[in-house]
């Protein structure tokens, strides 16, 4: 996904302004695409440069007035256009697991809180999305765009049981006081404890 798609869904859900975009990044697609504020005011700009966008017309002065953007019939083409391609899954890149097989070569002191610490966080995640999928999905809110939407939150809720199901094995498995896998030399690749 890139950030003028997760930009173009948001507008078309609601016309925002720069400001109330960014806060609902932070409430919603951040959650799965995450972006800093100056780079949305970035794409915004692009997008209005590129006739997808606009602003819409202000009684207000110019001058300190927020500008509320709306999808123009072109940007909601490029958006449709961009549904419809196949996208191939993307591989984990988790600093984690990296650290963890840095571990397996080098000792895990520290590694066992770390991982806690990791658990806690997940933990919280997976109750702030419970959280969001009472508030948000109660019975009988069935249209295709909540069950889409539901879907992506599915899609989180799932992750974060992963998350919690993978760390607490990793715990129990005692892997703070695990020493270096092979530590005389080198791991060649092709090995079974390289794949």
């Amino acid at each position: 996904m890139s950030l003028p798609h997760a930009i173009l869904t948001a507008l078309l859900e609601k016309p925002s302004s720069g400001l109330e975009l960014t806060r609902r990044f932070d409430r919603s697609i951040g959650y799965f695409w995450s972006s800093t504020h100056q780079q949305i005011y970035r794409e915004l700009g692009k997008l209005e440069e590129a006739g997808q966008i606009r602003a819409l017309p202000s009684t207000q002065p110019a001058r300190g007035r927020k500008k509320e953007y709306e999808v123009l019939p072109a940007g909601r083409e490029a958006l449709a256009a961009w549904v419809a391609l196949p996208e191939d899954p993307k591989q984990i890149r988790d600093p984690l697991l990296l650290r963890m097989r840095a571990a397996a070569v080098v000792g895990a002191p520290g590694l066992t809180a770390e991982l806690r610490r990791h658990l806690a966080l997940h933990e919280k995640q997976l109750a702030e999305y419970l959280a969001i999928e009472k508030r948000d999905f109660p019975p009988g809110r069935d249209s295709e765009g909540d069950r889409l939407r539901h879907l992506v939150l599915h899609g989180g809720i799932d992750l974060e049981n992963f998350w919690i199901g993978w760390l607490t094995r990793a715990l129990a498995q005692d892997t703070g006081s695990a020493t270096p896998a092979n530590p005389s030399g080198p791991v060649h690749e092709g090995s079974p404890e390289t794949n």
